[in-house]
C-alpha cells in the first residue's frame, strides 16, 4: 500500500450516534446514500427500510468529509425457542457504489458487532450475503422463522436461511436450529 493510501485509510473513522442526535444534513446524507447503493445492488430502498432503520444507534464512517458508509442498530424483541431476546437488530446497510469493496463496509461492521457484543443478549439481521457477516462471527439461524402478530405466529418461509445472529456474552448458547420470531412491523418484518 502506498503512503498516501496508508494516511487515507489512517483517517477513516466510524462515529456512533443516536438517531436524535443526527443532523438534518447527516439524515439527508445517509438517506442519499442508501438510495444509491439499494439501486445500484438492484435491490431498492422503500420509505419502509429508512424507518426501520432509525430510532437506535447509527455507525457513520465519514471519508473526506462525506458519509461513506452507514449501519443502524435498533432494538427489537426475537424470540428463539420459548426466549425473549432483547435484540440489537441491523438496518440500512451500505457504502457508497463507488467506495464499495475497500473494506469500509467491514469497519462499520466490526464496530456495529462490538457495540451489540456490549449492549444487547442477541444481534440479528436479515441477509443473503452471508460471508460478509460471518466472518465477523455472525451466524446463520437454521429454524424456521416467523412473525408474531396480533392473530398469533405467522410462518415467513421467505426469509428462512436468510437470517443471522450474534452471540454475545449476554446470550446463553444458542440452538440454531430452534424456531426464530420477531416483532410485526410494516414493510419487511425482518
Amino acid at each position: 500500500m502506498s503512503e498516501a493510501g496508508h494516511a487515507e485509510s489512517s483517517e477513516v473513522r466510524v462515529r456512533r450516534a443516536p438517531t436524535a442526535e443526527l443532523t438534518t444534513s447527516e439524515l439527508r446524507a445517509i438517506r442519499e446514500l442508501l438510495w444509491a447503493a439499494f439501486a445500484a445492488e438492484g435491490d431498492g430502498m422503500t420509505e419502509d427500510d429508512w424507518q426501520h432503520g432509525l430510532g437506535g444507534m447509527h455507525f457513520l464512517l465519514d471519508l473526506q468529509g462525506a458519509i461513506t458508509s452507514h449501519a443502524s442498530v435498533v432494538e427489537r424483541d426475537i424470540h428463539m425457542g420459548d426466549r425473549a431476546f432483547r435484540t440489537g437488530y441491523v438496518e440500512a446497510v451500505a457504502t457508497a457504489p463507488i467506495r464499495q469493496g475497500r473494506g469500509l463496509g467491514s469497519r462499520v461492521i466490526a464496530d456495529v458487532t462490538s457495540y451489540i457484543s456490549e449492549t444487547f443478549e442477541l444481534g440479528a439481521l436479515g441477509t443473503g450475503r452471508h460471508r460478509f457477516y460471518e466472518r465477523l462471527g455472525w451466524l446463520t439461524a437454521r429454524g424456521r422463522s416467523f412473525v408474531r402478530t396480533p392473530e398469533g405466529l405467522r410462518p415467513t418461509p421467505d426469509e428462512d436461511g436468510y437470517i443471522l445472529l450474534l452471540p454475545t456474552p449476554a446470550a446463553p448458547e444458542l440452538d440454531l436450529t430452534a424456531p426464530i420470531s420477531c416483532d410485526w412491523r410494516p414493510g419487511d418484518v425482518w
